[in-house]
């Protein structure tokens, strides 16, 4: 199995990175995780505590979950993956089940703080986004689809955002095998990344 760890700040467009990996592989042959579902379950708190939770913070994820996920997979057997409900700022009761695949991607913002998840990736990769831009994107995508207000997204950017991406998030760009700047000249980036993939797989 290949692992492949895709990080980079919120909004930076790593969704579409991945989609265009993807779409170039054998349905069958690609699963892909995202850092998003292993939020820690934090049912026991209301929903106001909730909501002042640093999401942007290493803390914020199970990492021993999608640790011990990963093994699994790559021991050959599924998972149940959880699922994780932005409106509610908590994971449902739902999961998904996740079968092994020949090349698992792994996407999140932070996905690359985490040494013994960084060891486990075959190919590390940035994408790399201007911050005004990153702002843009992070503000339609938290207003239109997460039911959040203008107001409440933009001090959540410059009081946590902001300053976990340049404490946390950035620095990982030094682990990265590949960097992508994600705009339209990143198709050789891509391409270069889907030829490393079907060498591996061949």
């Amino acid at each position: 199995m290949l692992i492949i760890g895709i990080a980079g700040g919120t909004g930076c467009g790593k969704t579409t990175v991945v989609n265009q990996i993807v779409n170039e592989l054998p349905f069958e042959e690609v699963g892909v995780i995202s850092q998003d579902s292993y939020y820690n379950d934090i049912s026991h708190l209301t929903y106001e505590e909730r909501t002042n939770i640093n999401f942007d913070h290493p803390r914020a994820i199970d990492f021993d979950l999608l640790i011990e996920h990963l093994q699994i997979l790559k021991q050959g057997n599924p998972i149940d993956q959880p699922v994780y409900s932005f409106v509610k700022h908590n994971r449902t009761k739902d999961t998904i089940h996740t079968f092994p695949r020949k090349v698992m991607i792994v996407e999140g913002i932070l996905i690359m703080t985490n040494p013994k998840i960084r060891e486990m990736f075959d190919i590390k990769i940035y994408v790399h986004a201007d911050s005004d831009e990153r702002l843009i994107r992070r503000l339609k995508r938290d207003i239109t689809e997460r039911g959040r207000d203008l107001d409440e997204v933009l001090s959540r950017y410059q009081n946590t955002l902001k300053p976990m991406h340049n404490q946390f998030i950035e620095p990982t760009k030094e682990f990265a095998d590949i960097i992508i700047p994600n705009n339209k000249y990143n198709t050789v980036a891509v391409d270069i990344v889907r030829t490393i993939i079907n060498e591996k797989l061949a």
